[in-house]
């Protein structure tokens, strides 16, 4: 069995951080094209997902494997005669973004980000008070 080496609650914290910064700027983005039926690429928007892995070998906290697209839920497709992206039926194929999902994924990423710079904050007061004692 591998000896687990000290944990760094600074370093764990601070991958946190990193994490739910890029998973706050992905939903900020899925919500922004929440109304995109044509992208670089001439197609709807989908949505995009952050995948987040751990190391394997010990407690080094998260990084940022992936950003990649949805392709599990389908674009919506909706009836809009008349739009410029539209079919010959009238139909417009739209983002697989959803914004409630979006808006509780924001609220749940925030909580995330939230609990570990407290964790950095608690992290500094400990360190400041053993200073304090040591003077």
């Amino acid at each position: 069995m591998g000896r687990i080496g000290a944990v760094n609650p600074v370093d764990i914290a601070a991958s946190g951080l990193r994490a739910e910064s890029v998973r706050l700027s992905v939903i900020a983005r899925n919500i922004a094209n929440a109304r995109t039926s044509r992208t670089d690429a001439g197609t709807a928007y989908r949505r995009q997902q952050v995948v987040l892995r751990t190391d394997p070998a010990g407690l080094t906290g998260v990084r940022v494997e992936q950003v990649r697209p949805d392709l599990q839920t389908a674009l919506k497709r909706t009836y809009l005669p008349g739009h410029p992206d539209a079919t010959d039926d009238g139909y417009v194929l739209m983002p697989n973004v959803s914004v409630p999902t979006e808006m509780m994924n924001m609220v749940v990423a925030s909580r995330s980000y939230q609990a570990n710079a407290a964790v950095l904050k608690r992290y500094q007061d400990t360190t400041n008070v053993a200073l304090e004692l040591l003077r």
